[in-house]
């Protein structure tokens, strides 16, 4: 997984930067050094080679433990586990044992007002950044130094900054997950309920079409906080393997194997007030003699977004508009849905390229700038 941190001119002490030399920092997590060294003496990695023989290689030890927030913290804040509290991706909370996300918490609102069935918040909900430390562009800031921090991991919500940033690995789905995915189905022998990494649910194909919801955020605003949901329609060809969607006055078609480009769903929380904004995509694995149609966890919109993802917020619209829609979910592979078996090994493939050519696009619209 590629993480483009920073793009920014080397720091100087005093309160503006004047100087010319510029630096680039790639970081790459989870990489091998030894199969790194490997690869490139074999001469499958070049690029890397090049960059060994005009620099240097050299290994350097990993944090303790050595977990990709863990190490991502160590290097944005110059301290340790014990000093920026990031021990794992998990933490617990003593007081209710019940897990959470180490490096970042999302909560509504902590008091409300109960009507019915209807709970009316007493204020807003917040996004909390549970790293402590501050980040070497939060220093970079200070010295006017300019920076932009690419899909760095552990940093959602964003800190406050005055460069550009894009939040990366650790950036929640719609539904406040990790990356929830749907897939539905009228196979008997595809057991329903919640598996490892998304959730199965059973339809009818009935005079040959489906009709079912797509699952949003936690509707606070109702009591129980069941999920939103938005209803869409497939018309599957009694004779072609192709299928016809409605969702929410969209309609496209997709033939079996095919991938649809995002689509944008509203999830209404509470009448003309309450409604929130995400988008996924659909991927029609079977239209006979089984439905199969998996459906990609609910994506924070990058033009819209319900959870602060950017600094400035305008960032990330500018980039969905220069660069088109993409994956706001920390991590978009979706292997869960691979290990499920709910993807093949080409269907994954296509998933993670289509997340590599997002980031490609991303690249090329912005690196022009750097120059």
């Amino acid at each position: 997984m590629l993480a483009g941190i920073a793009s920014m001119l080397c720091c100087q002490r005093g309160p503006a930067w004047h100087g010319e030399q510029k630096l680039i920092i790639l970081g790459i997590d989870g990489m091998d050094p030894q199969l790194l060294k490997r690869f490139m003496q074999e001469g499958k990695m070049p690029n890397f080679a090049r960059l060994a023989e005009q620099g240097s290689f050299r290994l350097l030890a990993s944090s303790i433990p050595p977990q990709s927030p863990v190490a991502w913290s160590n290097l944005m804040t110059g301290m340790d586990a014990g000093g920026h509290g990031i021990f794992d991706f998990i933490h617990r909370d003593p007081k209710t044992l019940q897990p959470y996300f180490s490096a970042s918490r999302v909560e509504g609102p902590k008091r409300a007002l109960h009507l019915g069935s209807w709970v009316i918040p007493l204020g807003g909900g917040s996004a909390e950044q549970l790293r402590r430390g501050r980040a070497f562009w939060e220093i970079l800031d200070e010295h006017g130094v300019p920076n932009t921090i690419f899909r760095i991991p552990a940093n959602f919500p964003p800190v406050p900054a005055k460069g550009q940033t894009l939040s990366g690995m650790g950036t929640p789905d719609l539904r406040g997950t990790y990356g929830t995915f749907s897939f539905y189905t009228d196979d008997p022998t595809t057991a329903a309920g919640s598996v490892e990494g998304g959730q199965v649910i059973p339809v009818q194909v009935e005079n040959s079409k489906v009709t079912a919801n797509l699952i949003g955020p936690d509707n606070t605003f109702r009591k129980g906080s069941p999920p939103a949901t938005e209803l869409f329609s497939v018309a599957v060809d009694p004779l072609e393997s192709v299928a016809k969607f409605a969702v929410q006055g969209q309609e496209f078609l997709l033939r079996e194997g095919e991938w649809s480009d995002w689509v944008r769903v509203e999830f209404q929380l509470i009448p003309v007030f309450g409604n929130v904004k995400g988008m996924c995509r659909f991927y029609l694995k079977q239209a006979h003699p089984r439905f199969q149609l998996y459906v990609s966890p609910m994506n924070i919109d990058p033009s819209d977004p319900a959870l602060p993802i950017s600094t400035p917020a305008k960032y990330s619209r500018m980039l969905s508009e220069e660069a088109g829609e993409f994956h706001t979910q920390g991590i978009a592979e979706d292997t869960k849905a691979r290990s499920d078996g709910m993807l093949d090994d080409q269907e994954y493939l296509e998933q993670a390229q289509a997340v590599l050519a997002e980031h490609r696009r991303i690249f090329d619209a912005e690196f022009p700038k750097f120059q």
